[in-house]
């Protein structure tokens, strides 16, 4: 039944593209985040292999600007990536909880996050701790769907791959930038547990913080930049529990701040020396359950360092080549019981050759070296790595083929080498159309804490096989016009020997058992529409739907069983509608954005006996320039005041009102382009 639904879908999609072919002109699209221009270009603009230029793959790929960045205001990096890319998101709270991001079925541990082409996730618990992103330093986020990208190919890219990318060169002169925001939830009368009813919380009005200052410098031959942010989150909001009682979230509060400074260096041959590093600290309460009013400290420390040097002509025209060594530290002590230090040094060397117009050759490797100091989990380290080669050609003008392979060194002994293939094809049949096609293998090591977690009944197991996984996709992605993208995919995806934990008597240990089978169908829709009359220059359209049929296939399960797999909806869409003007308060532009977000029901354990409310957001976000340097804004989030829950008894806040001011300025001369 289903591949008879989803089949239709997907035919409906491509004849829906192909009756809009003739309503428009052929234009040749301006770029875009999946389309290529004419011909299909086997090389990049030679500025870069992963940092300094957005790679093109047989992919689904999504890209989020800085201006889109600023425009969002959003707390955190999974906020942006569900309010621009409707991206699912489970947390435990608000700002500073933990929180897990959704692709295609997976959560955070089986995403692979980079940070300027190096992997991010913490080798400990696998997950990547969104707090560490200071958005006002990030450039752009470029997202690739499904099975690792063939320029990447690193551990836990099971459902996608996120590269955050913070180096940019900066424009001739001086550049500096601030903002100041207060975020507000709605006070009211609620019921405390061992107090009785309480009245309304007028400092709820001020209850969250966040401040930014960022400083930039630019001459012929080198650039700097530098960011610095704090943020106070009471998190305080109240919420309505099974028992229907209003409660208000306490014991939640968060304080952290952080900076980061990078440094860009011309060398000869257009090659470039990039340095960069980050530093965070967080001082956070964290509830012992979503409607407890006591909390348990933590505190967290990460420090990152990098030192990249990019040559897109390395030694020979018809070579470019990017290297890359960083060290990241981080502590985070629970209590101060628990304390878990870990330092990763990773190294990266990637090259491309292009020794024929239709033929490009990309190989390198990477290796990383964890070591951890835990009181629940004791000292270890690990060596692993891999090697991979690509092959890019055209057999044919509109015709791109990507065959790929990657041999991975696991360590910590398990199998010596593991060979992960991909294969990939590209067809523009016009100018208009696009067709994408893959298929790969995808795999995950196990993490620290699966290995050799000890305590509190739980005990890890050090003889666990890395996560096992076989995908395949197809997409077709049309623009008529440069006023419209279409695209759908349908991708589907088998995973084997993933790690869970279950119990053994009254002792919880993880083994390979996960299997899992996924089905789905990702197809958005944007359109510009110009106007000529009125405040408005123009009306900017989007529409996403996400449908995800998953099978679970542990524990004894079958199709039969039709058991799906926890905190994955099986529907999930978004909307928005963007208003820009050119001339509002004073003669400075502004915009309007009204976006949405829905989520089906989802289900909070493998049996499938704990469903969770669907929930629509909808949010409201206004910019407005006041001056020369100045521009306010106010984001309405939740205008529905719904109350649900994104992780099980973990309520999140309702209505919530942000409004700030930013500032800019900048001594530039004449101005250069960004890489």
């Amino acid at each position: 039944m289903f591949f008879s639904r989803a089949g239709k879908a997907f035919s409906a999609l491509m004849v829906f593209s192909l009756v809009l072919t003739p309503l428009f002109p052929q234009e040749a699209p301006e770029g875009g985040d999946d389309f290529f221009d004419g011909e299909i270009p086997l090389l990049e603009d030679r500025e870069g292999i992963t940092v300094t230029a957005i790679p093109e793959t047989t992919q689904q790929v999504k890209t989020i600007t800085r201006e889109e960045i600023e425009n969002a205001h959003a707390p955190d990096l999974a906020v942006l990536l569900r309010e621009t890319l409707d991206l699912g998101v489970t947390r435990y709270g608000p700002y500073g909880n933990q929180t897990a991001v959704n692709m295609r079925g997976f959560d955070s541990q089986r995403i692979a996050f980079l940070i300027n082409g190096v992997p991010a996730n913490s080798p400990v618990t696998g997950e990547f701790d969104i707090s560490l992103v200071d958005l006002s330093s990030v450039d752009r986020i470029e997202v690739v769907y499904g099975g690792s990208d063939s320029k990447y190919n690193v551990s836990g890219g099971l459902g996608g791959v996120i590269n955050i990318v913070t180096v940019k060169k900066e424009a001739p002169g001086l550049r500096i930038g601030g903002s100041l925001a207060n975020t507000a939830a709605l006070p009211g009368k609620y019921y405390k547990p061992r107090s009785g009813d309480q009245g309304p919380r007028w400092q709820d009005l001020v209850d969250t913080q966040n401040i930014a200052l960022s400083l930039g410098y630019g001459a012929e031959r080198s650039s700097w930049s530098g960011g610095l942010f704090a943020n106070r989150a009471g998190n305080h909001f109240l919420f309505k529990d099974y028992y229907g009682r209003t409660l208000r979230r306490e014991s939640n509060e968060v304080w952290d701040a952080g900076g980061s400074l990078s440094y860009i260096r011309d060398l000869p041959d257009e090659a470039k020396l990039i340095i960069g590093g980050d530093l965070y600290y967080g001082d956070k309460n964290i509830p012992l359950s979503g409607t407890s009013d006591i909390g348990e400290k933590q505190r967290d420390f990460s420090t990152r360092q990098n030192l990249m040097v990019d040559m897109p002509q390395a030694f020979r025209d018809e070579l470019s080549a990017e290297a890359s060594l960083s060290h990241a530290w981080s502590v985070r002590e629970y209590a101060a019981s628990s304390r878990h230090d870990q330092q990763v040094v990773t190294a990266v060397n990637r090259w491309n050759w292009y020794p024929l117009d239709w033929l490009t050759l990309r190989l390198g490797g990477d290796y990383r070296y964890a070591f951890l100091d835990s009181t629940d989990m004791g000292r270890h380290d690990r060596h692993d790595g891999g090697l991979y080669l690509t092959a890019e050609f055209q057999p044919a003008r509109r015709v791109l083929v990507i065959p790929s392979i990657k041999a991975v060194f696991p360590g910590g002994g398990a199998a010596p080498v593991v060979p992960i293939p991909k294969l990939g094809f590209v067809w523009t049949p016009t100018d208009s159309l696009t067709l994408k096609n893959n298929y790969f293998r995808s795999f995950k090591l196990p993490d620290f804490e699966d290995l050799y977690w000890k305590g509190g009944g739980m005990y890890g197991n050090p003889d666990l096989k890395s996560e096992d996984g076989w995908g395949a996709d197809l997409g077709a992605a049309y623009r008529p016009h440069n006023r419209i993208d279409l695209e759908g995919f349908f991708f589907t995806q088998w995973t084997a020997d993933s790690i869970h934990w279950y119990p053994s008597g009254t002792v919880w240990t993880p083994t390979n058992v996960g299997e899992a089978v996924f089905f789905g169908l990702d197809a958005k829709l944007r359109c510009t529409i110009p106007l000529s009359r009125g405040p408005f220059e123009k009306i900017g359209l989007s529409f996403s739907y996400q449908y995800l049929l998953s099978y679970l296939l542990s524990y004894g399960y079958t199709y039969a069983s039709d058991k799906r797999i926890p905190y994955m909806p099986q529907h999930t869409m978004g909307f928005s509608l963007a208003l820009p003007w050119e001339r509002g308060f004073r003669g400075y532009g502004g915009s309007l954005t009204l976006s949405g977000h829905y989520e089906g029901r989802r289900y909070a354990d493998t049996v499938n006996l704990t469903p969770l409310k669907p929930y629509v957001l909808v949010n409201a976000n206004l910019n407005q320039g006041i001056g020369k340097n100045f521009s306010g804004f106010a984001v309405l989030r939740n205008i529905l005041n719904q109350s649900y829950e994104s992780f099980d008894d973990y309520y999140m806040p309702g209505l919530t009102v942000t409004v700030g001011i930013r500032f800019s300025g900048s001594g530039n001369r004449d101005p250069v382009p960004r890489n």
